[in-house]
């Protein structure tokens, strides 16, 4: 029996952004370990190379793709290189994302920007590009959208970072009612706290302090905890969508 062909994801091809650390790497080692041939996107070219060389000797290949997709040219170019080298996309994990809280009375229209465009509009952006491959394959096809416990939590300070994530949550919602009817599964994952390096970001030491306490005080989930979690949604029968699953440290309320 060929062990490679009877792995679930054998045959698929995957694209995970923010695939350089935390969720995304997890995800797309995960996905190849499971058979699928993934297009590990992000900004970081050492980071995606050392994601690929880590997968080396899993069942499914792992492309280093650099892009960052708050430009449409290196969307187009990415996405023209994947088809070229992987064949087309059935497997969309949006795991990019930038977290940078600081009160709205600071103004920080800079920090307010760059998660716009990275959490929402890049989210658009690459979805679109591939949304023909989705739209007009066969057999199970899955957009997987990370979003955030805070799309609908409130947390003091982190304004429009969780105004990017509902906006993320919603969007879930609204695109599986358009893609249902083609066949194609949308999840929305919105995770708690987390261990990736998001938090390492942040300038304010106030809430840099803040968020390090928490993680003192509570044991966080895992980006392989995550992963787990997208391997299930994308290896359910063709039939079944998980439409939202929020997920959390046991001790987090």
């Amino acid at each position: 029996m060929n062990t490679e062909s009877s792995l679930p994801l054998s045959g698929r091809t995957a694209l995970v952004t923010g695939a350089g650390s935390g969720m995304g790497a997890a995800v797309a080692a995960h996905l190849a370990a499971l058979g699928a041939s993934v297009a590990a996107l992000g900004r970081r070219e050492d980071r995606l190379v050392a994601v690929a060389e880590a997968s080396a000797e899993s069942a499914g290949r792992v492309l280093a793709v650099p892009a960052d997709i708050t430009s449409d040219a290196d969307v187009e170019a990415a996405v023209t290189r994947i088809h070229a080298e992987l064949g087309r996309v059935d497997i969309l994990v949006n795991a990019a994302g930038v977290m940078l809280p600081n009160p709205l009375a600071d103004g920080r229209a800079d920090e307010w920007g760059r998660m716009i465009d990275t959490n929402l509009t890049g989210l658009l952006r690459i979805t679109r590009a591939v949304l023909s491959d989705l739209v007009e394959g066969t057999g199970s096809r899955d957009i997987v959208n990370i979003s955030s416990i805070a799309a609908h939590a409130v947390f003091p300070d982190y304004a429009v970072y969780a105004a990017t994530k509902a906006a993320v949550t919603a969007l879930s919602a609204m695109q599986r009612t358009e893609m249902a009817r083609h066949g194609v599964r949308v999840t929305n994952v919105e995770p708690g706290l987390t261990s990736t390096e998001l938090g390492t970001h942040i300038e304010n030491e106030r809430l840099g302090a803040e968020l390090a306490a928490m993680f003192d005080a509570i044991e966080a989930i895992s980006a392989d905890d995550i992963a787990d979690l997208v391997d299930f949604v994308v290896t359910r029968p063709a039939h079944v969508n998980l439409r939202q699953v929020v997920v959390l440290p046991t001790q987090q309320a």
